[in-house]
């Protein structure tokens, strides 16, 4: 099993993104604590009213991952998520496809429907199509990392003829897939890597539009079905898992480790491949001691 560090997120507006800390030097204390990968989650233009009542910050995730890429060398660097049905699907391509050859292969390309109303007004998208968007993304990302010739006739999208260079490093590039229902379970079998079902209790899974994630046993029980559902469609490829570590007591990652230690076998035992923990934190200090201190008792 493996870990992510989620980079702190700033709620509401008074605060600047980067009161955690400069996102090099973050990064590269992650690296050097010994995480395999560091994430990032995308909101462009979110409502007032949400950030106001406990809503994040983002930055941009691809171009902030692209940033984050040249200070390391081996980090993973995950959209942990980006809104699919925000972009057109070809530019989300050559986004990711860039990102993944300026890093030697690093990418992971985390998505979701998304669930904000004011932010797809915002943005000129219909709300009502979010799920055709995304089913015509999962679509045409592999088209485009090919590298090879391809025409495609969409509901949204139609494309005669073209081609995208230079191909990404990865044959394909890790799609993970967020949320929590049927619909997305089937989807990965079908087309991703990973699945990133959503753990922040009944208020977040409300807000995300998402049926609220059940206890370990039946989380262990989906991903047994979920891989089971890609091995019968000819798949023989590992589906990775994700899964986010939420616990008041891993603010200070040194007390009762062996709470956590178990917890985190659980979660192996489930079949959950990657973990992502966070800081509670909201200035530089306090996030690079909650990051040497989780290496120390966790990763090394």
């Amino acid at each position: 099993m493996r870990f992510i560090f989620h980079y702190p997120e700033t709620t509401g507006y008074d605060g600047d993104i980067l009161d955690a800390g400069p996102l090099r030097e973050v990064a590269i204390a992650v690296e050097r604590a010994g995480f395999d990968a560091l994430s990032l989650s995308e909101h462009p233009i979110p409502g007032a009213r949400w950030l106001a009542s406990g809503g994040h910050q983002t930055l941009d995730p691809l171009v902030a991952l692209g940033y984050i890429a040249g200070a390391t060398e081996r980090l993973r660097l995950l959209t942990y998520l980006a809104v699919a049905p925000y972009r057109n699907p070809f530019l989300l391509a050559k986004a990711a496809a860039t990102l993944d050859k300026l890093s030697g292969g690093r990418a992971i390309l985390g998505l979701g429907t998304g669930y904000q109303k004011s932010e797809f007004h915002a943005l000129g998208i219909d709300f009502e199509e979010r799920n055709a968007l995304f089913d015509e993304a999962l679509d045409t990302l592999p088209l485009h990392w090919s590298g090879e010739p391809f025409s495609y006739a969409g509901r949204h999208f139609n494309a005669r003829d073209v081609i995208a260079r230079p191909r990404p490093v990865q044959d394909p590039i890790p799609i993970w897939i967020g949320g929590n229902s049927e619909l997305t379970r089937r989807r990965v079998a079908t087309h991703a890597q990973g699945w990133m079902p959503m753990s922040g209790g009944p208020q977040l899974s409300s807000t995300a539009r998402t049926p609220e994630l059940g206890p370990i046993g039946q989380l262990a029980g989906d991903i047994a079905e979920l891989r089971a559902s890609a091995q019968e469609q000819g798949r023989t490829d590992p589906i990775d898992v994700v899964y986010s570590y939420h616990d008041e007591g891993l603010g200070t990652p040194t007390d009762d480790p062996d709470r956590n230690r178990e917890a985190f076998a659980e979660l192996d035992k489930a079949g959950i491949t990657w973990v992502v923990v966070s800081a509670r934190a909201g200035e530089r200090t306090a996030t690079l001691d909650f990051i040497e201190s989780f290496g120390a008792t966790y990763l090394r």
